[in-house]
């Protein structure tokens, strides 16, 4: 097993980026799923990291009590946000998120209980492969039962069109709320597991740059199924690995990459009803 012990030395850290990631693309999936563009995702996780690391810190308590305070503290600011907030829809919603975001980072930049500027450091690494592994079999298996489920249908009804689920008697706001929330509690979670990975976190990290890293992936894998938000996740992660070799042009042929995915194929790379049809030609089975 030498050979696993190489490649797990070498690539741990990408693995682990991949998971989180992915529960991050998938946090964003579920507000997508519901007509929502939220771009406060990104504060989400900083708040569940920062309540995390402290509680682990400064408390005696074990390691799943200060991910359920990641994931708990989140749910609770966007249950007091959301109410408000989600009046508001398209770009405005966007925006509106967007500042919360901006908010939460003024914030933890100038408290002294957060580190400030400097952030939190020596966080002790205890997040390990199979907890990640774990959470996001569990996201993706909740998400997928909820889909098949009558909550699943109702935000398919509200993406679809808000007025006519409404007129159907479906509560849109509670609906909203809801999705809203569960977004919060991923990503909450996400970020108190890497957190306790990458031993130090700061404002920067939680910046607008990651909350739109955070949509890309989402919508570069696929947003009509769980699958590609997680592939999205594992390319986009993977990707300035792979262009490693390129230096100072990997940013610019990463923005390639992406800018062509959304011309040419703007329901992103998994889209089930394309794959079905590649396939069909390749078996010379019915189109």
């Amino acid at each position: 097993m030498e050979w696993w012990e190489a490649f797990w030395s070498t690539y741990n850290t990408v693995i682990f980026s991949i998971g989180v990631n992915a529960m991050l693309a998938l946090s964003i999936y579920i507000t997508l799923s519901c007509g929502l563009l939220s771009l406060a995702n990104a504060a989400f996780m900083g708040i569940g990291a920062y309540a995390a690391s402290m509680i682990s810190m400064q408390t005696g308590l074990s390691f799943p009590v200060a991910l359920a305070a990641a994931g708990a503290l989140p749910a609770l600011v966007a249950l007091i946000i959301g109410i408000p907030t989600l009046r508001l829809s398209g770009v405005y919603l966007a925006m509106a998120t967007l500042g919360f975001g901006e908010v939460v980072r003024v914030i933890v930049l100038n408290m002294s209980i957060t580190g400030g500027p400097m952030g939190i450091n020596g966080i002790p690494q205890k997040t390990e492969f199979w907890h990640i592994l774990l959470l996001l079999g569990a996201t993706l298996y909740v998400l997928a039962r909820m889909r098949r489920s009558k909550i699943g249908r109702a935000f398919e009804a509200i993406k679809a069109d808000e007025v006519a689920a409404r007129l159907m008697g479906i509560n849109v706001s509670a609906y909203k709320l809801l999705a809203f929330v569960m977004g919060a509690v991923i990503a909450g979670v996400a970020g108190g597991l890497n957190a306790h990975y990458t031993f130090t976190i700061g404002p920067g990290n939680y910046a607008f740059e990651n909350a739109v890293e955070i949509l890309t992936m989402a919508v570069f894998g696929g947003t009509s199924n769980l699958i590609g938000p997680t592939v999205g996740a594992a390319i986009l992660t993977l990707l300035p690995e792979v262009l490693r070799e390129l230096k100072d042009f990997r940013l610019a042929f990463n923005g390639l990459i992406l800018v062509l995915v959304i011309l040419y194929l703007p329901k992103g790379i998994w889209d089930p009803r394309r794959i079905r049809g590649f396939w069909r030609r390749l078996t010379g089975g019915p189109r």
